[in-house]
């Protein structure tokens, strides 16, 4: 005699991924991995900037402790947030685009109004506007693709 919820465990198809994306769209999908890959450099950046604060792989004349005030608090800041975006970005969650667009609006304003914060950039910033005029390109056109 079987029991009774083998039958039914037997008779389950597996939850495949590609039947739950078949509904997003082209611009959706770019848009999605667009905050993936997002999501790993916000990670390298955290994860930089704690390494800064722990003093991992830095100059012992050039440790946390040893640089302004404005430098330390930036620091911080970014160590955290960029982690906390991580984490929202690869959820692909409304709440994780923010965070994110937060940290790059913030890298930006630290780059052209402090920039002896962190040094002179242009670089930097050239990057951080890049990515945030690419993320609302994307982000558009994966809005224009959802039905009304």
């Amino acid at each position: 005699m079987s029991e009774p919820y083998t039958d039914d465990l037997e008779s389950l198809e597996p939850v495949k991924e590609r039947e739950a994306d078949q509904g997003a769209g082209r611009w959706t999908s770019r848009l999605v991995l667009f905050l993936r890959v997002m999501a790993g450099v916000s990670m390298l950046k955290g994860l930089y900037h704690w390494a800064r604060v722990c003093g991992i792989g830095v100059d012992p004349n050039n440790v946390f402790e040893y640089h302004s005030i404005a430098w330390q608090v930036a620091t911080v800041f970014f160590a955290v947030i960029d982690l906390v975006a991580a984490v929202g970005l690869w959820l692909a969650a409304a709440w994780g685009a923010v965070i994110w667009l937060m940290a790059v609006a913030s890298m930006l304003a630290v780059e052209i109004f402090f920039p002896r914060v962190f040094g002179e950039s242009l670089i930097v910033g050239l990057v951080e506007g890049g990515l945030l005029v690419l993320y609302l390109f994307l982000a558009l056109k994966a809005a224009q693709e959802q039905p009304a």
